[in-house]
């Protein structure tokens, strides 16, 4: 149970968990059911999309299928439709869809289609989804958006589309979470981590090796990394974010991964250096490197 001593605080509730069928999106949306929703589970493969709401059904849950790419327009209104249609009503957007960056990808190799491809499988379903999601919770005065990003947006783990797609959803969200607190619309965003099927095997192994052996990735990082928890263990963030419990939280970016629940900090600038532009010059080149220079940490 994700929250106790609250019973099935999400009954009667209509979610809609984009790239649900497996891994994480589908530990979420198997959650969400047993905590009293009725979910559409999205995923592009459609076989893996009736597994997930069969195996929901079958343990009393309510779910439904709608299959197709969620960076797709009209794939993304028919899942907003659907939910309303089949669960009477929508209160909770949940992204968990995306692909693994190919391997041994760089900006010294990736094709500009891969790097389309990756920024459209995130960036391009959050903003489809959110999209088609906003405009009827704003007019209800009420909803709440969950997107997944990853840690990767730090850029530790390599990659090129990866980390600036999961970099834009963060900015994406944030925007969202301001402009429509307003309308009674939360947004937030999760950095997970977590055993599935993008982080096992071989040649994931091999990749975190050698981000290690780059020096990216820290021993603790690597450690961490190769022996990730379950699903599970990542799914009751999502289903706190979405609960009336955390009406109070928006336009933040938790990161979970195990027993592990954390926050990142919202960015701000650190002074460098000031100068009023009605009475002095601009900084010269030199004035930069000095600045610049000494606040750089030591080698």
């Amino acid at each position: 149970m994700a929250v106790s001593g609250t019973g099935r605080p999400l009954d009667g509730r209509g979610v809609v968990v984009a790239g649900g069928s497996r891994g994480i999106g589908r530990a979420v949306a198997e959650l969400l059911c047993e905590l009293g929703a009725g979910v559409v589970v999205n995923g592009r493969d459609a076989d893996a999309v009736e597994q997930t709401v069969a195996a929901i059904t079958a343990s009393g849950g309510r779910a439904s299928a709608l299959a197709g790419p969620a960076d797709d327009e009209r794939v993304a209104q028919a899942l907003v439709d659907d939910c309303v249609r089949r669960h009477g009503r929508l209160d909770a957007l949940v992204n968990c869809a995306g692909i693994a960056e190919p391997p041994g990808s760089s900006i010294l190799n990736v094709s500009p289609e891969d790097f389309d491809r990756l920024i459209s499988a995130h960036l391009g379903s959050a903003f489809h989804t959110c999209r088609a999601a906003a405009r009827l919770m704003a007019a209800q005065g009420h909803g709440a958006i969950v997107n997944t990003s990853s840690v990767a947006f730090l850029g530790d783990y390599g990659g090129t589309g990866y980390p600036a797609g999961k970099g834009a959803v963060n900015a994406l969200t944030m925007a969202i979470a301001a402009e429509l607190k307003g309308y009674g619309v939360r947004a937030n965003v999760v950095c997970p981590g977590a055993r599935t099927r993008l982080s096992t095997g071989a040649e994931y192994e091999a990749h975190i090796s050698d981000l290690h052996h780059r020096g990216l990735l820290d021993d603790a990082t690597m450690r961490a990394s190769l022996d990730s928890a379950p699903p599970a263990f990542v799914a009751p963030l999502y289903a706190y974010l979405v609960s009336d419990l955390a009406r109070d939280v928006t336009g933040q970016i938790f990161v979970a991964a195990g027993g592990f629940v954390g926050s990142f900090d919202r960015p701000s600038p650190r002074l460098l250096g000031y100068r009023d532009h009605h009475d002095t010059r601009p900084w010269s080149v030199d004035d930069l490197h000095k600045m610049i220079g000494a606040a750089q940490p030591a080698p």
